[in-house]
């Protein structure tokens, strides 16, 4: 049999997640990949990726098939699928605006628009590259919207961090449409493609109906739970862990005997509450009460498996959105809270705890902004 022609893929954003799908993807066999990264091509390029994943290995001097540093360095062929694996942080750059050479002449005269490959957190992220798109004129957008479930982060420029697991729900982006749970033909041929690209690599894949409800669902963990490592400055463990029973063992956060009834009695059912808050609003979006949408007990659920990774000894992970904050970066508070509450507006839907939190993350992406300009100012 001739062998399988390799898919050219064009991955932007080369931090934790892309270095991690840029491997999956190159490793599949399947696939080409090209790889912009922006502010680490120059140690990548010099070094290579080191890996210290529970999954992959370790793995060092590790490099995609071809490495740019900008969208616009990549535009002289066609690709497949590009992959958006940048933060959706639409206040300091919308996706349009880092994908632009893509759409614009003369790539967009001279290659036909690949399929869109969204790997962002947040909700409706798809919904200003699909808008820029349209303005193409060239029939409707391919963008594919995802649901990632991963560990990961950068211990260096490019040293990366990753647990055991990861796992990518794939489904189609329709605009506007919330409800909406089949495949035309060759929307499933197109999922079935690119799921099966990044299954031979290792991921874990799932093929969803409707991609919307599963995004909604995955960013009830980031509403509740990076709000309050965000905020309070400690990861999860804070919440639950106790104090190491043996005096050989040492790690950071637990709580302490001396408030721990109050941290069970207040902050726990605060996080609980927020959750119920999502629960309802799924609901009057009109995702079914039932496993395949947001089932009652999915707060039960949330608070149950989250305490049970993080009452660990070994839990070391930190959620990135408290990352971004401790290093001065800017935040993703619009695609993850801001749509929240803009969708429980739309749908008459209370959420206070919500807009709290909000409203208190919009000082913090506030100030790390002005620190950031203010710097750039001062050059």
């Amino acid at each position: 049999m001739p062998p399988v022609p390799l898919k050219d893929v064009l991955l932007v954003g080369f931090g934790a997640v892309g270095a991690v799908y840029s491997y999956i993807l190159k490793k599949s066999g399947l696939a080409r990949v090209t790889a912009v990264a922006r502010s680490n091509y120059d140690i990548v390029n010099s070094h290579g990726v080191t890996f210290h994943s529970k999954k992959y290995g370790d793995i060092t001097g590790w490099k995609p098939d071809r490495l740019v540093k900008s969208v616009a360095e990549a535009t002289d062929q066609s690709y497949s699928y590009v992959f958006v694996t940048t933060k959706a942080i639409p206040e300091v750059m919308k996706t349009s605006d880092i994908l632009k050479p893509l759409f614009s002449t003369p790539y967009s005269d001279r290659y036909p628009q690949p399929t869109y490959v969204l790997v962002q957190n947040g909700l409706n992220v798809e919904r200003d590259l699909h808008d820029a798109l349209l303005k193409l004129g060239k029939g409707r957008p391919s963008i594919i919207g995802t649901a990632l479930y991963i560990g990961t982060n950068l211990l260096a420029p490019n040293v990366v961090e990753h647990n055991h697991f990861d796992r990518l729900s794939l489904g189609i982006y329709r605009h506007q449409d919330y409800i909406t749970a089949k495949n035309t033909p060759a929307e499933a041929e197109l999922l079935q493609d690119i799921g099966n690209i990044l299954k031979t690599g290792g991921t874990t894949v799932t093929i969803a109906p409707e991609i919307q409800r599963i995004k909604f669902k995955k960013n009830f963990w980031n509403v509740a739970f990076s709000s309050v490592s965000t905020l309070t400055g400690y990861r999860l463990p804070a919440l639950w862990r106790p104090p190491p029973s043996d005096p050989s063992l040492s790690y950071e956060p637990y709580v302490s005997p001396a408030t721990a009834e109050l941290i069970e009695k207040y902050a726990v059912p605060s996080v609980k509450a927020t959750l119920d808050e999502l629960v309802t609003l799924g609901h009057a979006m009109g995702f079914p009460n039932s496993e395949d949408g947001v089932p009652s007990s999915y707060s039960e659920e949330a608070m149950a498996s989250t305490k049970a990774l993080h009452v660990d000894p070994l839990s070391t992970h930190t959620p990135s959105m408290l990352l971004d904050a401790q290093k001065g970066q800017p935040i993703e508070v619009e695609v993850i809270f801001g749509e929240v509450v803009r969708l429980a507006r739309e749908f008459n839907v209370a959420v206070p705890r919500i807009e709290t939190l909000y409203g208190q993350l919009l000082v913090v992406q506030n100030q790390i902004l002005r620190k950031i300009e203010s710097g750039r100012s001062s050059q």
